[in-house]
């Protein structure tokens, strides 16, 4: 399963849930909110920008922003809702493209760095928001973290939510770092809808790690985009790292 491959025009054509899911207000809301702080009154660029989940409303938010997405289906549903003009995109990989100019912020959510599958990508995927940033920039991350913890011996798979009409479980391989997320959603009939995802699992302390060999320190670290104390029982994170500014 290649990236390229998974988000077709199928998958870009159901991405977008308005009012629900991640497009819930109480969900998209907040993580406007903080990064529209933490831009600073600058520009911001977000890697794997997609349908403009985030970037639409941070733009009418009166921050400037620019976007890299490797998926040109994705990139099609997002110039439905808002041009060239309005948000540029350069098409290309978040590990290695370049958006012309400087930015105060660059970010990646929804656990998207996890779909560069080597941990060799996911270095320089910090490398390259390094090189966007001005002095004193931040490079903004949400993850989740592995939940290895459920998985008892000689188990592989963890189910992660379980609601009517839809059943998410992650199949791991623990000896390459390798996550699989399967998506199955289905109604009153007898068949059900599979989607599949291929991730590489990066561990807080890896991918603080990863931030330091790019040059960076992280500044925070949130359970969620409000502000909530990260934990050991937390089960994703918002981590805001920043280039010094004598850098």
């Amino acid at each position: 399963m290649q990236q390229d491959g998974i988000w077709d025009e199928d998958a870009a054509s159901r991405y977008d849930t308005p009012g629900t899911g991640q497009f819930a207000p109480d969900v998209l809301g907040p993580t406007v909110d903080r990064l529209a702080e933490l831009a600073n009154g600058g520009a911001a660029l977000e890697f794997a920008i997609g349908t403009g989940r985030v970037a639409v409303p941070l733009a009418e938010r009166g921050v400037p922003v620019t976007g890299i997405e490797l998926s040109r289906p994705m990139l099609d549903q997002l110039r439905a809702k808002a041009d060239e003009a309005t948000i540029p995109v350069i098409v290309g990989d978040m590990a290695t493209a370049t958006a012309p100019g400087k930015y105060t912020l660059v970010y990646l959510v929804y656990n998207t760095i996890s779909n560069l599958l080597t941990q060799a990508e996911q270095v320089e995927c910090f490398r390259n928001a390094a090189r966007h940033l001005t002095p004193g920039g931040r490079f903004v991350i949400e993850l989740w973290v592995p939940e290895l913890r459920k998985l008892p011996p000689g188990q592989s798979a963890v189910v992660w939510s379980s609601e009517p009409g839809y059943i998410g479980l992650d199949t791991y391989d623990v000896l390459h770092q390798h996550v699989v997320s399967h998506h199955f959603r289905f109604d009153e009939s007898r068949q059900a809808r599979l989607t599949r995802s291929p991730h590489r699992y990066i561990w807080p302390a890896e991918l603080d790690l990863m931030a330091a060999l790019a040059g960076f320190e992280l500044e925070t670290r949130h359970a969620d985009w409000s502000g909530a104390a990260f934990t050991a029982a937390s089960r994703s994170h918002v981590s805001v790292y920043r280039i010094p500014a004598d850098h």
